[in-house]
């Protein structure tokens, strides 16, 4: 599995596992187990839950028993609770929920009311007690990142996890090319647009080119930016074996011309989408 150099030293594998709703269904929680534990078997060791979907949280705990040392995981903080005392005690929670002793990235959900060098004090604090191994943000525009930069220990930040594919490419205009100059890998999530994009003709015609899914090459088309990883949600393990084979796509330059006549890149700033 590829991997993007993290400040620790650590490797942020390129493709994981989103777990957006996963918990929430108690009849869906064996095949949301089955599919995590399965995408270990194919090497996705990334993966991505949240204390605001703390259900899903403690599914991943369920899924990672046994195979802690497999897995690359990643929670975040609400920024409601991103105080100092907030962000120590939301670690402690998601670290009960996913019956681990630390996360491998733990990361500001978004841009709140709370002072970002309070929030990174926790963080760093978080890190030196070995609960966390690198901290990162979610869901900052390149202000947010240019004053994040100004914060004292703020630059040993991991990653950006942001809302990014082929319909939302509006962070390549200036957000993705700012992390990528300071080295802040970007996390993709949504990468098939919660499926929106999988009826796409066009890009039904370039998978055809592959043998492949829309969402495969939807996720390749992510994966082959510079310094960019992937986490699209599979909740039964023959989706996560689809995701998977993402990485085994190349995309040519007639394919990247094509999807970018259907999905033009920005030619203007544009304000970060969340969703």
């Amino acid at each position: 599995m590829r991997g993007l150099r993290l400040p620790s030293g650590a490797e942020l594998p390129v493709l994981g596992q989103g777990t957006w709703g996963m918990g929430e269904d108690d009849s869906k929680r064996d095949s949301e187990v089955a599919a995590l534990r399965h995408g270990l078997d194919l090497g996705l060791g990334l993966i991505d839950t949240a204390e605001m979907y703390a259900d899903s949280e403690v599914v991943v705990g369920e899924a990672i028993q046994g195979r802690r040392d497999e897995v690359f995981l990643v929670s975040k903080v609400l920024p409601s609770n991103s105080s100092y005392s907030g962000t120590v005690e939301a670690c402690e929670r998601s670290l009960r929920r996913t019956r681990t002793d630390h996360l491998d990235l733990f990361l500001l959900h978004w841009r709140g009311g709370v002072p970002l060098q309070e929030t990174v004090s926790a963080l760093i604090e978080l890190r030196d007690a070995g609960k966390i191994r690198d901290f990162g943000v979610s869901n900052l525009d390149t202000d947010d990142m240019k004053e994040l930069w100004g914060v004292d220990g703020a630059r040993d930040c991991a990653a950006n996890q942001i809302l990014f594919n082929l319909t939302r490419r509006g962070p390549e205009y200036d957000l993705i090319p700012w992390c990528r100059e300071q080295g802040v890998p970007v996390m993709a999530y949504s990468p098939i647009e919660q499926g929106r994009l999988l009826k796409d003709p066009v890009l039904a015609e370039v998978a055809e080119r592959h043998d492949a899914t829309p969402a495969q090459v939807a996720i390749a088309w992510v994966l082959a930016g510079e310094g960019l990883c992937a986490i699209p949600k599979a909740s039964r393990p023959e989706h996560v074996e689809l995701n998977r084979g993402a990485l085994g796509i190349t995309l040519t330059e007639q394919d990247l011309a094509t999807l970018d006549e259907r999905f033009p890149a920005p030619d203007r700033p544009t304000p970060l989408e969340v969703i």
